[in-house]
C-alpha cells in the first residue's frame, strides 16, 4: 500500500539553510509531519522551486529488504542522491526527465523504528532542493541453522590466516566502492533454475560454534549447472577464495553487487562486461560447502540485503 503524501512549500532559501522566520516555521511543520510518519516534500511557495514527491515500494520494511524510492519533480533535475541509515545512495533517472528512482538497503542490523531518507536533488544551475521520506522498519526474527563442515573452514590453519585477511580486505574494498553509472537494466532474474532455500539472515552454528549470519540465498542445483548473470554489469572479481571457493562478483553499478560462491569453474574474466543471462560459471561445491549448490549474495552500498527482495522490487 502506498503511503500518504503531504506536500508543503517553503521559501527558496530552505534548500540550503533556513535563514528567516518563515523558512524556520516551515521546517518545524516538516518535523511535525515527519513525527506522525508522513512523507514530506518541499517546493517554493512562489512556484519557482521544484516540488519533490517521494513514494516507496518494498516487499516489506524489515531488516534485509531492498526499498525502491521514486522521486517525481515539477521540473527536470540533473542529479539526485539520498542518505539513509548512515549511507549514501545514488539515484537514476527514469523514462521521464522528472522521475528519478533509487534503491535503499535495510541492513540486517537495523533495529525497529522510524528512519529518515534524506533526498537531495540538483537543479541545472547547481541549486539544491531537499525532501525527507520516513521508513518505518519493523522487527524480524531469523531462525538458526546448524551445519557440519570440514573443521578447517571453522578454525582455519594459522598459515592460512594471512590469505584469509587479504581476501576479506579485497572483497570489502569492492563492496565499499560505488560505480557512479547504473549498468543493470530492468528486472533481476534467478541465476539458476530450481528450488531456492530462502535462508537469508539465518544465524549459523558451524560444528557447534556460532558464526556470522547467512547473508545470501542458496539455490539447489546439480554440479555443472550453468550460472547466468541476473542482470547486466561488469565482472569485478573471478577468483578462488578460501571460504567461498571459486567466486564471481558482478558490479551492477550504483553500489549494487552480485556475489556468487562455490562455483566449479568460471566462464568469465575480471573486466568482462556481461548482459542478463550471460553464463558466468557453473555450480559446484568449492570452499566451505556441504554439497553442490549456488550461493548468491547481494550488497547494496555495503548493506546486506536479500537477493529475493531485489528480485521482488525490480520487476
Amino acid at each position: 500500500m502506498q503511503p500518504n503524501l503531504v506536500t508543503f512549500r517553503v521559501p527558496l532559501g530552505y534548500s540550503s539553510a533556513p535563514a528567516n522566520r518563515y523558512s524556520k516555521t516551515f521546517a518545524r511543520v516538516g518535523l511535525l509531519l515527519a513525527a506522525f510518519g508522513l512523507p514530506v516534500t518541499m517546493g517554493d511557495a512562489a512556484g519557482s522551486e521544484p516540488i519533490l514527491r517521494v513514494v516507496h515500494h518494498a516487499r516489506s520494511l524489515q531488516p534485509g529488504e531492498v526499498v525502491l524510492l521514486s522521486v517525481e519533480t515539477s521540473e527536470p533535475l540533473r542529479g539526485v542522491e539520498g542518505t539513509a541509515f548512515g549511507r549514501k545512495y545514488l539515484f537514476y533517472s527514469g523514462l521521464k526527465p522528472v522521475v528519478w528512482q533509487g534503491l535503499i538497503g535495510v541492513d540486517l542490523d537495523v533495529r525497529p523504528g522510524r528512519y529518515p531518507v534524506r533526498i537531495q536533488g540538483m537543479l541545472g544551475d547547481g541549486t539544491t532542493v531537499n525532501a525527507t521520506h520516513l521508513l518505518e522498519i519493523r522487527g524480524k526474527r531469523f531462525p538458526t541453522r546448524r551445519l557440519q563442515v570440514d573443521e578447517k573452514f571453522v578454525t582455519p590453519p594459522k598459515e592460512l590466516e594471512e590469505r584469509i585477511r587479504r581476501e576479506s580486505k579485497r572483497v570489502g574494498e569492492i563492496f565499499a566502492a560505488m560505480t557512479p553509472q547504473k549498468m543493470w537494466d530492468g528486472a533481476f532474474a534467478a541465476p539458476v533454475p530450481g528450488q531456492v532455500d530462502s535462508n537469508f539472515g539465518k544465524r549459523s552454528i558451524l560444528n557447534g560454534k556460532a558464526r556470522s549470519p547467512h547473508t545470501g540465498v542458496d539455490f539447489t542445483a546439480d554440479a555443472g549447472t550453468p550460472i547466468r548473470a541476473p542482470n547486466a554489469g561488469r565482472i569485478i572479481l573471478a577468483a578462488d577464495l578460501y571460504f567461498s571457493g571459486n567466486t564471481v562478483i558482478i558490479d551492477h553499478g550504483l553500489g549494487l553487487y552480485s556475489f556468487f560462491a562455490h562455483l566449479s569453474s568460471f566462464s568469465v574474466r575480471e573486466g568482462d562486461r556481461v548482459k542478463t543471462g550471460t553464463v558466468v560459471g557453473r555450480v559446484g561445491s568449492t570452499g566451505r560447502a556441504t554439497g553442490p549448490h549456488l550461493h548468491w549474495t547481494v550488497r547494496l552500498a555495503e548493506t546486506r540485503v536479500d537477493p529475493l527482495s531485489l528480485m521482488a522490487v525490480l520487476r
